[in-house]
């Protein structure tokens, strides 16, 4: 918390992409139900808890972990792309107190709040879960590679393309993780879970 109160700048871009995320539910007329709230709660819970649970752990940050990303991808199913990422950017808040690595306001946001808000995109593909799951992957594997080649390119070994670099370097965890969370999606009883969450049912 220090270190982002140590940059305003970080702090008010993190404020800002807050009230896009709002705006975007109010002029959807996505309404934060009690229930709705309840379990974004426990799904944020979840996935602070399974990130702590780290198979690998990079260098220079970045972990493979128990399926961290499920509960956030469960939310996108079952509410939606917008709610999904508001618990996205819940959580990535959550990271940058408990892990920061500031350089950039712009850094931030490619590394902390966009990367999770990315599984909200799971939602748009509800009816097919890995599809979503890869889609939301993707797009998280995309933002950390922009922030991988503007601000860690002196990261790269001389001689190599930072491009290449981020890109490897990316992939080196986020496809591990992105096939453990389909593991488990694949184990769960993602029918049940999603009819005890609460809110309409997504087709």
């Amino acid at each position: 918390m220090t270190e982002l109160l140590a940059s305003p700048t970080a702090g008010f871009a993190m404020l800002g992409t807050l009230v896009l995320i709002l705006g975007g539910l109010y002029t959807r007329h996505i309404r934060l139900t009690t229930r709705t709230i309840i379990d974004i709660a426990l799904m944020l819970a979840l996935t602070i808890v399974l990130h702590q649970i780290r198979i690998f752990h990079m260098p220079q940050g970045g972990s493979v972990t128990l399926g961290a990303m499920v509960p956030l991808l469960l939310l996108s199913y079952r509410y939606g792309p917008g709610i999904g990422a508001l618990a996205g950017f819940l959580y990535g808040l959550v990271n940058i107190i408990q892990d920061p690595f500031i350089v950039h306001p712009v850094q931030v946001l490619f590394d902390y709040p966009l990367p999770y808000m990315a599984m909200g995109l799971a939602g748009l593909w509800s009816g097919h879960l890995y599809r979503g799951t890869a889609l939301a992957f993707l797009a998280r594997f995309l933002c950390h590679v922009v922030s991988g080649v503007v601000f860690f390119a002196s990261y790269a070994p001389e001689g190599m393309n930072p491009l290449a670099y981020s890109l490897v370097f990316n992939a080196t965890y986020l496809i591990p993780e992105f096939v453990i969370c389909c593991i488990i999606l694949r184990l769960l009883p993602i029918k049940r879970l999603l009819a005890a969450m609460g809110g309409n049912p997504r087709s």
